[in-house]
């Protein structure tokens, strides 16, 4: 069995080790400690690590195998979801509230106790959308924030951190409007870490490790697209005509 590297709390200089070294079980623990800074925070990122730990504990970062993801262009919108964008009652926009919607995230779901979002994760990613590479997607009824998602985008990539939604198929409408930007700039992957099956009937798949690896390296050698991002309006404009993505099959 590896052993797992412990980080000193304020160093962000020792490297991670080579993500072929994390645990089977659990899957795909790495590293302990450390702290959340931009510098660590976009160091694990571009290794293919990311932190996932619960209040009290310190930090911990995975690299799980296999490794969910979805590619934009291959996101299922089901009949009663393409109904709603063509209806386009809900307004969406891009890092508009940035730290309300992660706060909304963080917010304890039914039949669970606590959150892993965190304040020091809150304040953390907070930091990293004041770099220009955390963004959000807010889906709004009327004044009202609904629904909505957030994440991290390094090249032609985009983690996917969390979503959460107090109406229905509101965060399906969040990630529809995500999948449909992001295949009109040539994004190549979303990052979704870990197998749901809220995600898997949403098209993802999950890719053995050094599969998703390869990938990885190819999408963070394209250009970054820093924030404040906004949703282009050809893209919202289909989706609320068609209820399918404007650049489905542009890429594959």
């Amino acid at each position: 069995m590896s052993a797992l590297l412990w980080l000193e709390p304020d160093d962000d200089d020792t490297p991670f080790p080579s993500v072929q070294r994390a645990l089977r079980d659990p899957d795909g623990l790495l590293a302990i400690g450390g702290s959340l800074s931009v510098r660590r925070l976009l160091d694990a990122y571009r290794q293919g690590i990311f932190p996932w730990y619960a209040a009290g504990q310190p930090v911990l970062w995975w690299s799980p195998d296999p490794r969910t993801v979805l590619f934009p262009e291959e996101i299922r919108i089901g009949r009663t979801l393409r109904r709603k964008l063509k209806r386009g009652q809900s307004g969406v926009s891009f890092d508009q509230q940035f730290g309300e919607v992660v706060a909304a995230c963080a917010a304890p779901r039914r039949g669970q106790d606590g959150t892993w979002i965190t304040d020091q994760m809150q304040m953390a990613y907070g930091r990293l959308h004041e770099h220009g590479v955390a963004h959000s997607v807010e889906v709004w009824d009327d004044a009202n924030l609904v629904g909505g998602l957030y994440g991290v985008s390094l090249g032609a990539i985009f983690f996917g951190e969390s979503m959460f939604s107090l109406v229905p198929d509101a965060s399906k409408i969040a990630l529809a409007h995500l999948c449909s930007q992001l295949a009109s700039w040539s994004f190549q992957l979303i990052d979704c870490q870990t197998r749901t099956e809220h995600l898997m009937r949403l098209g993802a798949r999950q890719l053995p490790r050094p599969t998703f690896m390869r990938l990885l390296d190819k999408a963070l050698a394209a250009p970054s697209r820093p924030g404040p991002w906004t949703l282009e309006e050809p893209v919202a404009r289909a989706l609320a005509s068609t209820g399918t993505l404007a650049y489905g099959d542009r890429h594959r």
